[in-house]
């Protein structure tokens, strides 16, 4: 197409878009007749063969630039003509020719059309430009009209009303600048209100107005003056913010971040706040020191402002060390708390601002204040930790200022009461441990605890040696909670209380140290208070709980005549251990058991003063453990120790005895031997070294050790009138039980505390020393029974009874009667003691079972060294031994009797036959060789060959030879 139009317009032709800007084109255009279009229409044509031939044409007839065709066809000519060949070609270029002309012809044929109605519209356009002409021609003629009508008059009427105008703009302006010039005196009004936000509003707005008139030159001034206000302004808002951080107040910091949000620099405030917290922190830490240190010190001419808190921390006086360390708590307190609802006020807001934001249209604000909200947040969850790190570091320093092995127990208890609850008070502010604080103070406390203990177990040696063993009269209704070491016990008392007694305890969550102080009060205050408890209650008189009780009991008792004397007597119900206060009858006295020594004094505890004072020791061990939990395992070892001191004291006061093993009785358990064999290991010094030698280990492994404790020379055990000290024996045995039963009750609060790898000692220390307690009392009263009772004589009027009697007997020997006259008397010095102190029921069922196995055995013993016996003589001997058991019973209420068999087979024994005899001695190796060896020679000897005997007496020396 671009070809034809360049052969075109190398023809003179133009197309008709490009002769639309010249009409006079149009004018001189020739357009080819219908015939002549008819004409070339007409004309056969192939495409193909004129499409060739309008390709052969050469690219020179197509190029726009002009040229002289003529002249360039008479320039190919060759110099030799040939008529033919100038035909030929020339045929060609007509054929060329006329393939372009039918081409062109087909391409105005084709837009003819579109000819036809551009050749409209540029008519139509003449005819518009010819009416514009016309409009434009009248126009002019009436504005030479309106310019004759007007006069000057009235022109300056309309000049003078535009001055008015801009006259009354300027009028607006001035007051504007007016009112910009006295804003610096509202802006200090609303500064000196607090009034932060509307000061910045204020100071913004004057800004924007101001930007307005900068066109002035009064208010480049202005402009300068408003800058430095609005930066006064966020200097007063900086401090403003640091008063934040001890003193929160919701109204003050409402407004200090409305007013850091107008200033668009909330992410700024909250590193500012930040900081400042950090300073308040230190300068508390050091304002606080300082004011106890100048107040206290000696020398006035110190400067210690300019100390360092580290070393200003050592000029604390031991006076003030307590006061100074709570003042201390409670300051920083203040600060924690400040940063506490600091968070909990943008909590509050940021829950508001997104229930807000929910409700707007403004994506892009939205997106921002999102963004804001989550660097506050993180800022504010990052800095818990810091303020928290920044707190332990303070307290620490002043922790190791001062040596605290200075300080008495009590006020060492208390500076760690005070340290635990800033560790509380820590872990509710981050829920981060307090690894800081607590490895200081466990090491200051297990060092100052070790040294401490070794200066109780000594007191507590003094005490057991000065122990008279007299009983500490106590009311029926003691408990351990109702000493004051126990008394931070209460808010976790064991199931096992009263119910009365137990705090109420709600399914609620317990509050927070926070939330119990968030609006007043401070949880270091009542420490003050601490020590200032209630007096105890605990101790009684006579025994009994009041006089008029004592009184009224003695009046009761005396009023029974008939009532035997060792029955007139208190009575404690043996179901629930209660006193009544009214008479007892007379029926309920003679029911009660002859063997219950306790009816004469209330049912109390049985313990002297040093039981209480190392239950008052475990107090205060256990208030150390609860208040620094990380030394609980060295605190309760301690408390094992003792336990352990005041075991293997009594055990070698009143149950230590060479000759009880002896007996074979099985008297002392392995358990306790081994418990006691520990003991003495482990815990006491039984060596009185001096030797300057000694090597260093030693010394220092004897440094933890004991000395054995001695029996106070007042404790007279040898008397047979006080049953060889029997009350003192009572007292110290049933005070260790007590004891034990103390330690039983404490185990829950031990095991809570206790980290779970050391539970095994606890679980160890309970099962294998604290429930040996009460099997102390066999080896104890097996003492007193094996002196109360004359087994000696007993032997030797044995000795004097003649046993090959002829005829049976119907009266019983004479040492029956004295055997039971030795056990009357035996109940009666029970009585006497009984008067002195209770006797429990167990205690006198054990000296009972004691005396009466003791008795029995004697009597085996007495019938072993029959020299001859008949069958009259045995059966006397069951006489006896059924006269002994009947008036027996009548004496003590234990059922079965004591070792009734074994006297009962010994005399059957007599019976058997040499066959039977071999069998038996293989069966009861609990007789001994002699005992069977009398059975051979007496029993056997008159009806047996010697062999015989000989294989008998064999066979019991095969069974003794172990026990050699």
């Amino acid at each position: 197409m671009q070809k034809i139009k360049s052969l075109m317009t190398r023809q003179g032709l133009k197309s008709p878009p490009e002769s639309l800007s010249d009409l006079g084109a149009f004018e001189s255009l020739r357009v080819p007749g219908k015939e002549e279009f008819r004409e070339l229409r007409e004309q056969p044509s192939d495409p193909q063969v004129e499409q060739e031939l309008i390709n052969s044409i050469e690219q020179v007839y197509f190029s726009a630039d002009p040229f002289d065709i003529v002249k360039y066809e008479l320039e190919k000519l060759p110099p030799v003509l040939n008529l033919q060949e100038l035909e030929e070609y020339r045929d060609k270029l007509k054929q060329q020719q006329a393939a372009v002309s039918k081409k062109v012809a087909d391409l105005i044929l084709e837009k003819q059309p579109a000819y036809v109605k551009e050749l409209e519209r540029v008519t139509s356009l003449q005819t518009g430009l010819q009416l514009a002409a016309v409009i434009c021609t009248n126009g002019r003629r009436q504005l030479n009209i309106a310019k004759e009508g007007f006069t000057q008059a009235s022109l300056g009427l309309l000049a003078n009303q535009r001055k008015r105008q801009l006259l009354i703009g300027l009028l607006k302006s001035l007051r504007t600048i007016k009112t910009l010039q006295r804003t610096d005196v509202r802006l200090s009004e609303m500064l000196e209100e607090e009034d932060y936000p509307g000061a910045i509003q204020l100071c913004l707005e004057c800004q924007k107005a101001a930007s307005t008139f900068k066109h002035y030159s009064c208010i480049s001034e202005l402009n300068s003056k408003l800058q430095d206000t609005l930066e006064q302004i966020e200097e007063q808002l900086d401090v403003a913010l640091s008063k934040i951080c001890k003193n929160f107040d919701i109204n003050h910091y409402t407004k200090v971040q409305q007013a850091y949000r107008l200033l668009g620099k909330t992410q700024t405030a909250m590193d500012q706040l930040h900081m400042h917290f950090t300073q308040a922190i230190h300068n508390t830490v050091f304002q606080v020191v300082l004011g106890y240190v100048e107040l206290c010190a000696e020398n006035t001419d110190t400067k210690f402002q300019k100390l360092q808190y580290k070393d200003l921390c050592t000029h604390v006086t031991p006076d003030s060390y307590i006061p100074c360390l709570a003042d201390l708590c409670k300051a920083l307190w203040e600060v924690m708390l400040s940063y506490y609802r600091t968070m909990a006020w943008h909590g509050k807001h940021d829950s508001e601002e997104t229930a807000a934001a929910s409700e707007g249209s403004n994506v892009m604000s939205t997106e921002e204040t999102n963004f804001d909200r989550s660097y506050v947040k993180k800022k504010l969850e990052h800095g818990l930790t810091r303020i928290w790190q920044d707190v332990q570091l303070k307290v620490k320093t002043y922790l190791l200022g001062t040596d605290l092995s200075i300080f008495k127990y009590d006020d060492f208890i208390f500076v760690l009461d005070i340290v635990s609850r800033l560790m509380q008070v820590g872990e509710e502010f981050c829920g981060s441990k307090s690894e800081v604080l607590q490895e200081s103070i466990r090491k200051q406390s297990i060092n100052y605890f070790k040294n401490h203990h070794r200066i109780r177990l000594d007191e507590l040696r003094m005490f057991l040696e000065n122990e008279t063993w007299e009983l500490c009269p106590v009311k029926s209704n003691f408990s351990i909670l109702q000493l004051h070491e126990f008394k931070f016990l209460e808010q976790s008392r064991s199931p096992s209380v009263s119910p009365s007694k137990q705090p109420l305890v709600t399914t609620s969550k317990p509050m927070t140290l926070f939330e119990q102080y968030c609006s007043a009060g401070n949880p270091f205050e009542i420490q003050a208070n601490h020590k200032d408890e209630e007096t105890e209650d605990v101790l009684a008189s006579n025994g009994y709980e009041s006089d008029e009780q004592e009184k009224s009991a003695y009046q009761e008792y005396d009023s029974d005549s008939d009532v035997p004397e060792e029955l007139k007597q208190d009575y404690v119900d043996e179901q629930t251990g209660d006193v009544p206060v009214k008479s007892v009858s007379r029926e309920t006295l003679k029911s009660r058991k002859k063997s219950d020594y306790s009816l004469n004094k209330v049912n109390a505890p049985i313990l002297t003063n040093t039981t209480l004072n190392v239950i008052r020791l475990v107090g205060k061990y256990m208030q150390m453990m609860n208040i620094l939990k990380p030394i609980a395992f060295d605190v309760i070892h301690f408390m094992s120790q003792l336990f352990d001191y005041y075991l293997y004291a009594v055990y070698t006061f009143f149950g230590r005895n060479d000759s009880l093993e002896s007996t074979g009785l099985g008297l002392s358990s392995s358990r306790l031997r081994t418990t006691l064999n520990r003991i003495q290991e482990s815990l006491i010094d039984l060596e009185v070294s001096t030797d300057p030698t000694a090597t260093l280990t030693a010394a220092e492994e004897r440094k933890e050790k004991v000395p054995s404790p001695h029996l106070n020379q007042l404790v007279i055990l040898t008397s047979g009138d006080t049953l060889y000290g029997l009350a003192e024996r009572v007292v110290a045995t049933e005070s260790l039980v007590f004891l034990a039963e103390q330690f039983e009750f404490l185990q829950p609060h031990l095991d809570a505390v206790m980290p779970a790898a050391k539970k095994p000692f606890l679980q160890q220390f309970f099962s294998q020393t604290v429930s040996t307690a009460s099997e102390l009392r066999k080896p104890i009263y097996w003492i007193v029974a094996g002196k109360a009772i004359d087994y000696e004589q007993m032997l030797l009027l044995m000795t004097n009874v003649k046993w090959d009697v002829k005829e049976i007997m119907s009266q019983h020997n004479i040492y029956v009667d004295a055997l039971l006259k030795e056990f009357e008397q035996f109940n009666r010095k029970l009585n006497e003691v009984s008067k002195r102190v209770r006797i429990p029921l167990p205690v006198s069922n054990i000296l009972w079972e004691h005396c009466i196995r003791l008795a029995n055995r004697t009597i085996v013993e007495g019938y072993a060294n029959v020299k001859k016996c008949s069958n009259e003589g045995r059966a006397l001997m069951q006489l006896d031994f059924q006269q002994f058991l009947i008036k027996l019973e009548k004496l003590t209420d234990i059922r079965p009797i004591p070792d009734k068999e074994f006297v009962e087979t010994y005399i059957k024994a007599y019976y058997l036959t040499e066959n039977d005899m071999e069998r038996w001695i293989k069966d009861h190796r609990e007789y001994s060789a002699k005992q069977l060896t009398n059975l051979v020679n007496v029993c056997l000897g008159s009806h047996i060959n010697k062999k015989a005997r000989q294989k008998l007496l064999a066979a019991i020396d095969d069974i003794d030879r172990p026990k050699r």
